[in-house]
């Protein structure tokens, strides 16, 4: 996927599956909504989710993006989160950027459904957890043509 395929795929309301940590290293998986502002991926999430906890042990982390439209494709993501809590910053900006990218769709008619979310968010004990990409994946499925050791086995097959 070129740079900007990747920009306008992040910018879609697909679903991403985060993987966390366990304490004896197996992987954890949880779908979550996010945010890519160019350069770290936002995630919202509260003190008491498992997910949460494990990064505040661990922060490696990865994010699985894949989507089938409006562009086939998949981004992958490896890097290191930082847990941000109510007391180190405003978290409510990019808590409403998340609500308005998947309640409210960009569409104006959803703004009372973005405010009741955002509302509801504020009576959790919510968090950021910040995002910064150390490892890409990008994957642009209407061009793709699988990788060169599977292509050549599969002509060896014909």
């Amino acid at each position: 996927m070129d740079d900007a395929t990747t920009e306008e795929f992040l910018a879609q309301p697909h679903v991403g599956v985060v993987a966390s940590l366990r304490r004896d290293g197996r992987p954890y998986t949880v779908p979550v909504w996010f945010h890519w502002d160019g350069e770290h991926i936002w995630l919202t999430g509260t003190d008491s989710r498992v997910w949460c906890r494990q990064l505040m042990a661990d922060p490696r982390i990865s994010l699985c993006v894949e989507a089938l439209a409006p562009v086939a494709g998949h981004v992958g993501i490896d890097g290191t989160a930082r847990v941000i809590g109510r007391d180190e910053m405003d978290i409510w900006p990019i808590s409403q950027l998340l609500a308005e990218k998947y309640v409210g769709r960009g569409d104006p008619t959803n703004n009372k459904a973005v405010e009741a979310f955002v509302a509801n968010m504020q009576t959790e004990p919510r968090l950021l957890i910040e995002v910064t990409p150390d490892v890409w994946r990008a994957i642009d499925m209407r061009v793709y043509e699988g990788k060169r050791a599977d292509r050549n086995y599969q002509a060896g097959q014909a």
